[in-house]
């Protein structure tokens, strides 16, 4: 059953107002990201994922990547929209965090734009800003979402309330 979408106030957003399939919008705001105490990412070039339900996913140019922490590991998923993605497990220093971060070799048609990009679960982060706000993590990490104050839900992802068949 779909949830009652919460009000968004002035300057937010709904995500029940997000498209599906999803829209990407190339953006300029400033995000960074910290690993063990390491900024690994920091990018004013991100591309967001907007999908009906879905906090934003925010995607990374790989130039803007710490490249040395980010190690290639034998995993992969399946989206319908975006194609095949491969994940990458995040070391820095004594510190690990197994397929923390996934991109797409050869998106799908529609998506090409997202070729090499870097989207990073924030929950196995120490902390992800968007323009100087620290980012809450997606319940469930369910597509990586970003939660920041400019964004209302219901959210889907929540285990405990079983969202996953919005």
């Amino acid at each position: 059953m779909r949830p009652a979408p919460i009000k968004p106030a002035p300057g937010q957003e709904s995500v029940w107002d997000y498209p599906r399939p999803p829209r990407l919008e190339q953006m300029t705001r400033h995000v960074i990201i910290v690993f063990n105490g390491i900024i690994i990412a920091e990018t004013r070039h991100p591309i967001r994922i907007l999908e009906t339900s879905h906090p934003p996913t925010y995607y990374l140019p790989p130039e803007d990547l710490q490249r040395e922490y980010f190690m290639p590991i034998p995993h992969s998923t399946f989206c319908e929209f975006k194609g095949a993605a491969s994940y990458y497990t995040i070391t820095v220093g004594d510190k690990s965090a197994q397929a923390a971060a996934w991109y797409y070799k050869s998106p799908s048609v529609g998506y090409e734009a997202l070729k090499d990009h870097v989207a990073i679960y924030a929950s196995r982060m120490d902390a992800c800003y968007v323009d100087g706000e620290l980012v809450r993590s997606q319940e469930g990490d369910f597509y990586g979402g970003w939660i920041t104050n400019e964004i209302v839900g219901p959210f889907k992802g929540d285990p405990t309330l079983n969202t996953y068949g919005w």
